[in-house]
């Protein structure tokens, strides 16, 4: 991998003859922008309120989600290129590489389609498919690779973009893992702005690891102006760069994305960390659950590690005292994965008082099932009944669709008034075509839900959130139909009887 110029860490020093590498970059606000990318960094400090409750010291969190691509890594993404083009490395039209769990590279690639850059990402494939999909929009090309493969294997993240690196003319890998402009980013952005939010008054803080390059950078600048502070490095379990090494479960894997590495990136200086804390996926992803639905904070699974982290670490803390979180990325990144309840439960990863919509569902109906509605025989009709014949049954009956049999009382399909309407106004059909005409049939290759007697109400409650009404069926011989006002009228008289 081709290595910035310079060393990976900072070693600039004040009082020297030596150019300093630091500048601040800050944008005023603006009322107008003149670009996304003005939107990088200034991130809001929010106070911990519920989740916090237990402790006696004051939580609040670094919302790092607010930044232009939804994560911190957009404050290296913009540094890199900077820096990169300051320096001289790098000109308009050349290609970046970049190996990543995923928001590195959208940090990249935003700031690379604003300035005009070719975006290349290798990206194991455990990473979420919206981190695909939002890389994708920002124009960069993906290459997805084993999410076993060792950090130095060829076939690796790494190893692929070393590859591509050598194959294509005018390409760089700005390599988070050793650039030091990584760590400047929050040396100079982050930390600088936590000071000024907490008005100089933080006696810990605490941040998840991954390149580290965040704990790195902001642990430095707040050891210098506050030497006292903690510093706190959360950890998953599986990830080796918790210090002592007797933490370090190397034999686990671990889904949570964006912390811990199996090597220890170059720009991570953990003599600056007083204390690390492992945590595994389940606390974590709950934990970020919680931020969303008591907290407001709609964050990703790692802002649930880093919150766990904090909530151990700060009860060492005193009332008068003050802990900062760092939140890192935003919940998008994972709307199909632990977002989602029926991820959470496939991945073993519900907590025991927790309950998804469909156990409460559930126990909202008691068990439950379609035969406990007491349903009507329905009226039907035949597929050479005409369009008159059944409007007239409609009419008498009040219904908006009838049930379309055969001769030996199997369901064909469904006759609905829009669809009847639909056709006779549009001339498509007559009073006298028989309904086969206009009716919705029901095919073998059709997705088709059956619904019995047997099915739960609460089933029956999730099959109404895209459907008004439902044939209930025994061996492809209709029973009756069952409309919302049936699941409606029952659930009345559940609490009537209550």
């Amino acid at each position: 991998m081709s290595a910035p110029e310079g060393p990976s860490k900072c070693t600039w020093t004040p009082n020297t003859t030596e150019k300093t590498p630091h500048t601040t970059r800050r944008t005023p606000n603006k009322l107008i922008m003149d670009s996304i990318l003005d939107n990088i960094g200034g991130t809001p400090l929010v106070r911990v309120n519920k989740v916090s409750s237990e402790l006696e010291c004051e939580l609040v969190a670094k919302c790092e989600f607010f930044n232009a691509g939804g994560s911190v890594k957009d404050r290296i993404g913009y540094r890199m290129i900077v820096d990169a083009e300051e320096s001289g490395r790098i000109k308009k039209g050349d290609t970046l590489i970049e190996p990543t769990s995923g928001n590195t590279g959208i940090g990249l690639a935003l700031t690379a389609a604003i300035k005009g850059y070719k975006m290349i990402i290798t990206l194991p494939e455990k990473m979420s498919q919206e981190k695909v999909d939002v890389l994708k929009a920002l124009g960069a090309e993906i290459i997805r690779t084993p999410t076993e493969a060792a950090f130095d294997a060829p076939e690796s993240h790494i190893g692929v973009a070393k590859k591509l690196n050598s194959e294509i003319p005018n390409s760089h890998i700005l390599d988070q893992y050793g650039n030091p402009s990584n760590p400047l980013a929050h040396y100079d952005g982050t930390a600088e702005e936590l000071l000024e939010q907490c008005d100089g008054k933080i006696d810990m803080i605490v941040c998840t690891a991954g390149t580290g390059g965040t704990i790195t950078g902001i642990a430095r600048k707040i050891k210098e102006r506050l030497p006292n502070c903690i510093v706190v490095g959360v950890d998953p379990h599986g990830s080796i760069l918790a210090q002592p090494e007797s933490l370090n479960n190397t034999n686990k894997s671990y889904k949570i994305e964006g912390i811990g590495y199996d090597f220890i990136p170059n720009v991570l200086e953990r003599k600056l960390i007083d204390q690390w804390i492992k945590t595994d996926d389940k606390e974590s992803f709950i934990m970020a659950r919680r931020l969303i639905k008591e907290e407001g904070l709609l964050c990703g699974g790692s802002s649930g590690s880093a919150m766990v982290g904090a909530l151990q670490a700060a009860k060492q803390l005193k009332k008068g005292q003050r802990c900062v979180v760092l939140l890192a990325d935003s919940i998008r990144n994972y709307m199909t994965k632990h977002l989602n309840d029926d991820w959470l439960v496939d991945n073993g990863f519900v907590d025991p008082e927790y309950k998804t919509k469909d156990q409460q569902e559930e126990e909202k109906y008691h068990g439950a099932t379609v035969k406990d509605l007491t349903l009507p025989k329905p009226i039907t009709i035949s597929a050479n009944t005409t369009c008159a014949a059944a409007v007239q049954l409609l009419q008498q009956y009040g219904f908006d669709q009838l049930p379309v049999v055969s001769e030996s009382k199997k369901v064909l399909g469904q006759l609905t008034l829009g669809n009847l309407l639909s056709h006779i106004a549009s001339k498509k059909a007559v009073p006298t075509d028989a309904v086969s005409k206009v009716m919705f049939r029901f095919t073998k290759n059709e997705k088709y839900i059956p619904i019995t007697q047997s099915t739960s109400l609460a089933a029956l409650s999730k099959f109404f959130e895209n459907h008004s009404s439902a044939i209930v069926t025994e061996n492809d011989e209709i029973i009756s139909i069952v409309t919302k006002i049936d699941l409606l009228t029952y659930l009345m008289k559940q609490q009537q009887k209550n």
